[in-house]
């Protein structure tokens, strides 16, 4: 079974940083996109950044484009979220997210078939 667990949440000032986690199983970046969504209350879920399979192209929202940066390591099997200059609109739940599918619109969050259960960024 395909499983997702985040960590590295928390509180933080505006300009400051954070990086998530995503430790991940029964999953290979070799076949699955992988991607972070975040969801702030009364919001819909909204797609903040990806990473292909194989050479592992990326894509990013707009509004967090040269912030935030996406990785992966296929030795720790983790998925990583390094966000930097937060601002308060960075403020929501974030969810680590994983497709099988072979073809998908990066951001979108109708192409994820596993979710992990998220963690809470928080910017004052």
């Amino acid at each position: 079974d395909v499983q997702l667990v985040e960590s590295g949440g928390g509180s933080v000032q505006a300009g400051g940083s954070l990086r998530l986690s995503c430790a991940t199983s029964g999953l290979t970046y070799s076949t699955y996109s992988m991607a972070w969504f975040r969801q702030a209350p009364g919001n819909e879920r909204e797609g903040v950044a990806a990473i292909y399979p194989g050479l592992g192209t990326t894509s990013y929202a707009d509004s967090v484009q040269g912030r935030f940066t996406i990785s992966r390591d296929t030795t720790k099997n983790t998925l990583y979220l390094q966000m930097n200059s937060l601002e308060p609109a960075d403020t929501a739940m974030y969810y680590c997210a994983a497709s099988s599918r072979t073809s998908i619109q990066a951001l979108n969050s109708r192409f994820y078939n596993y979710w992990g259960q998220g963690t809470q960024v928080t910017v004052s």
